[in-house]
């Protein structure tokens, strides 16, 4: 496993806990997609992520608008050659609603040169696995 990749990830999921936008900018192509769990639909189309540090900037806003607290926590964290899957969790609490969530979360981190230029997550380990074209 490349462990320097690894490394990478970690910081990155520390920098999403404390909103950290240049910690996060640091370790991401300048094209870096973001593909959250919970897509949205906006005016009646299918949301395509958000990209580059812009899109870092605006995900922290949304974040912090919806939640009062939330959270990636990486338990698992698996090679993919160019890439990394962390297997965790996300727990938080609504801000509106009060809510609190634990739930699972998958993400595959896709690399290009020694930086992160794609984040995918997913809300379930086994459909995660899939998409990384692993077994469960």
């Amino acid at each position: 496993m490349s462990q320097a990749n690894v490394e990478m990830v970690k910081r990155g999921i520390d920098a999403f806990n404390r909103r950290d936008v240049e910690a996060l900018a640091d370790g991401v192509t300048p094209d870096f997609e973001w593909l959250p769990a919970l897509p949205s639909t906006v005016e009646g189309e299918r949301f395509s992520g958000y990209r580059g540090r812009e899109g870092i900037e605006t995900y922290f806003e949304d974040v912090r608008s919806t939640w009062e607290r939330l959270r990636v926590l990486g338990n698992e964290f698996r090679d993919l050659g160019d890439g990394v899957l962390v297997l965790g969790r996300a727990d938080g609490h609504g801000r509106g609603s009060g809510v609190e969530v634990d739930m699972p979360l998958g993400v595959i981190y896709d690399f290009r040169d020694g930086r992160v230029s794609r984040a995918r997550a997913y809300l379930d380990h086994g459909e995660a696995l899939r998409a990384a074209g692993l077994e469960e």
